[in-house]
């Protein structure tokens, strides 16, 4: 969720909002074949007669594996960005198409990417931001299962399966849940769907970050933790803020206390991306990064009880490996972790309406400083933004929380390296509601293409999930 990705709710000068789950930085290549782009003409507003307005919804199609006498289609349900990035780092769906004879598509989430509903006016108020919500995008995604259905000769008993990761896992566990009649089920990977109201401690996801640079490096988790204060003593005068400037090698030089808490806030979330893509290979998820980024990054974090300029330097050492593995960065931009790109306004606003999620920290249990979470501040950051408040339990009404055992056929897979597993199902609810764990995983590992360095716990979940989605196509044949 999407990272994509992270929910800080750190406040100060950079605000109460939340980053999205996934915060993208570069595009990778696509892992295999070709696809085809198209555009589906979608109802603005599914649930009301007054806005008879459409919209074209761009999605993805690959059918060069696909048995056209009713072979499955993989439906990947888009979430926090542009589809033909999600398309390109959704390599499981590309590995297992042809095992499959599946057709592979990839249905961009309104707001996102191309997929605008007032086009360039689509972010410029709170009325045309109005059809923004879980609810729409999903009516969108069945409407084009069923388009689908009707228009691809071959594919009117084909058995859909919904496959997503971050929020995209959230939205693949909500459309089997919201329409079983579409999808006959769900993989949900790292998807978060418990990170709601008071259904999971606040302040699990920030102990699970930590806990990564514990077992990374000795003194690892302690130097961070020591930073804090290292940059509130230096930030409380002009030389501090010119020393922190040209140590860090920021692009705009540190003036206020306030700019210090937003180099606070973009150290905090490249602590928790680091988490979340801890991956066991080389990878450019969110940044070009060597195996193993913690333990690389913990080798500059040895001794937290250096002085305050001897640990920020290290600290610069191990957030420049994270920013500049390159070497081509010439100086780092804090304001990265507040671009106002369309996709991160869309995230914004969707926090600031039912995607609330609480989280904190209280420096005891986790490396970062105490916050408490704060649901008044973020409301009020929220109308002065949006003009707009968030519904806190919204989501618990409209999904179920939960109490969610009525439904079937989803698996959801968590990597106990991923601070959102801290809100995702991590054991059985039902026979059919199935929690897979992937120890060595960060942010759905699972989802990633197969590697040679792949931990055999992450080959032995996507065994799992083959298993059982080939159990419930096979049954969804029999059904017709």
């Amino acid at each position: 969720m999407l990272r994509l990705l992270l929910l800080l709710p750190l406040l100060g000068a950079a605000g109460a909002l939340p980053a999205p789950l996934l915060r993208r930085r570069r595009s990778a290549s696509l892992p295999a074949g070709p696809y085809q782009t198209r555009y589906l003409r979608q109802q603005i507003d599914h649930f009301g007669f007054d806005e008879n307005g459409t919209f074209q919804q761009r999605y993805l199609v690959a059918d060069q594996h696909w048995k056209k006498d009713n072979g499955p289609i993989l439906f990947y349900t888009g979430n926090e960005g542009d589809i033909e990035w999600f398309c390109n780092n959704t390599g499981f769906m590309w590995d297992v198409a042809e095992e499959f004879n599946a057709m592979l598509v990839f249905a961009e989430h309104r707001y996102y990417g191309e997929s605008l509903p007032f086009g360039n006016e689509s972010f410029s108020d709170s009325k045309h931001l109005n059809y923004l919500t879980s609810e729409q995008a999903l009516a969108d995604f069945a409407v084009l299962v069923e388009y689908l259905k009707t228009t691809i000769a071959g594919a009117k008993h084909s058995p859909v399966i919904a496959i997503g990761g971050s929020y995209g896992g959230m939205l693949a566990a909500w459309f089997r849940m919201k329409y079983p009649h579409v999808v006959v089920g769900a993989l949900a990977a790292s998807a978060p769907v418990w990170q709601f109201g008071d259904l999971v401690p606040c302040g699990t996801f920030f102990s699970i970050v930590t806990n990564d640079f514990k077992k990374s490096g000795k003194g690892c988790s302690e130097s961070i933790r020591n930073s804090w204060n290292a940059i509130n003593h230096l930030s409380s005068t002009d030389a501090g803020l010119q020393w922190l400037s040209n140590t860090f090698h920021l692009c705009s030089p540190l003036k206020t206390p306030q700019d210090a808490a937003v180099l606070k806030n973009w150290l905090s979330e490249t602590w928790v991306n680091l988490a979340m893509v801890d991956y066991p290979y080389k990878a450019d998820f969110l940044q070009p990064l060597p195996a193993w980024p913690i333990q690389e990054v913990c080798k500059f974090l040895k001794d937290p009880s250096l002085s305050d300029k001897l640990l920020l330097q290290n600290v610069f050492q191990a957030v420049n490996l994270y920013y500049n593995y390159t070497g081509e960065t010439s100086c780092l931009d804090v304001s990265q972790t507040a671009t106002k790109s369309l996709g991160e306004m869309g995230w914004y606003y969707q926090t600031c309406t039912e995607m609330v999620m609480p989280l904190c920290t209280d420096g005891v249990h986790d490396m970062f400083e105490p916050q408490k979470w704060d649901f008044d501040a973020l409301s009020e950051e929220c109308y002065r933004m949006w003009g707009v408040m968030p519904r806190l339990s919204w989501i618990l009404s409209m999904y179920g929380g939960k109490n969610i055992s009525s439904h079937s056929n989803i698996i959801f897979s968590n990597g106990g390296l991923d601070p959102w597993s801290a809100g995702g199902v991590t054991q059985n609810i039902t026979d059919s509601l199935v929690a897979v764990v992937i120890p060595d995983g960060a942010h759905h590992l699972d989802l990633r293409s197969r590697h040679p360095l792949d931990p055999k716990s992450v080959q032995q979940a996507r065994a799992m999930e083959i298993r059982l989605m080939k159990e419930w196509i096979e049954k969804a044949r029999h059904s017709h």
